[in-house]
């Protein structure tokens, strides 16, 4: 079954100080684009995060973010009085005026360096883990909107290679006419020439030319090329870049066709075909 790479998972925590929102989007991409977005105080467990979104999404432009909003009175910053006074006395000295504001002098104070200290937060290994838990939620989440985006895709391609059978059953059909039109052709030329010919190496050089126009391997190869497409779609992996090796080789035999057929009813059904095959290449691009 296959996968989309387009995708979106979140999950919300509520923790005794804080609440903790944790999201997960992705977009198509030729292999994988991690963008993470973690707090300081979580830093040391990012690569083991990456790990666990590169395992399971595999590929894709994917931004991960957990944002911490705190929620308890209490707060990890707090006023170094002793050096805002500091600041206070020098910014009075600077004024040298006993009518000095000190609600003035304390806005200036505080923009001071080291006026505000702030006492890192070390790591709650039991916080940790629930957030980990919490970071299975929303991959579950993205993985489930994966399955579900590729399932209008997978009724789609199904489709085009359904239609793109029906036209090659229309070139089989008229692969007949065509040679006898090629001969008839061929034959109206030589008489309008008005010129003699030998009978027997006109059937030779005839034989050769239908020969270049020949397009049974392509039809074959075609055939089997469109059967191992839908062969490929319903396995247990999802693998986008096979499917997208499958689908230029089946455009590598459309367009051998097209350039063989010499025949206009045919082209305009190798056209058809190339119109179909066009969107299956828009939409396998965000298969993953």
């Amino acid at each position: 079954m296959i996968q989309s790479m387009t995708g979106y998972g979140k999950s919300v925590l509520q923790l005794p100080t804080k609440k903790v929102t944790i999201e997960i989007k992705s977009l198509n991409s030729k292999n994988l684009d991690l963008n993470a977005r973690i707090p300081s105080y979580y830093k040391e467990k990012e690569l083991e995060v990456r790990k666990k979104l590169a395992t399971a999404l595999v590929r894709g432009k994917v931004d991960f973010s957990i944002y911490v909003e705190m929620t308890a009175d209490e707060t990890s910053t707090t006023i170094n009085k002793g050096v805002v006074n500091e600041y206070m006395n020098q910014l009075r000295n600077v004024v040298q005026t006993g009518n000095s504001n000190n609600v003035e002098l304390l806005k200036m104070a505080v923009r001071m360096p080291d006026a505000l200290k702030t006492e890192r937060e070390e790591l709650d290994e039991n916080e940790w883990a629930t957030i980990t838990q919490h970071i299975e939620v929303a991959l579950k989440e993205i993985i489930q909107y994966r399955t579900d985006e590729a399932a209008s895709l997978e009724v789609d391609f199904k489709q085009r290679i359904t239609n793109i059978k029906r036209c090659l059953d229309e070139v089989n059909s008229m692969d007949s006419d065509r040679i006898t039109n090629v001969k008839a052709r061929l034959q109206k030329a030589i008489d309008d020439l008005k010129v003699e010919t030998d009978e027997n190496r006109f059937e030779q050089e005839l034989i050769y030319y239908l020969e270049k126009l020949d397009i049974n391997e392509e039809k074959v190869r075609l055939a089997n090329h469109l059967d191992y497409f839908l062969q490929e779609l319903d396995s247990s992996q999802s693998n986008g870049k096979k499917l997208g090796f499958i689908v230029q080789e089946i455009g590598r035999e459309v367009n051998t066709t097209g350039s063989k057929a010499n025949y206009a009813p045919m082209q305009k059904v190798v056209i058809q075909m190339k119109d179909e095959l066009e969107k299956i290449k828009e939409q396998i691009l965000n298969v993953l």
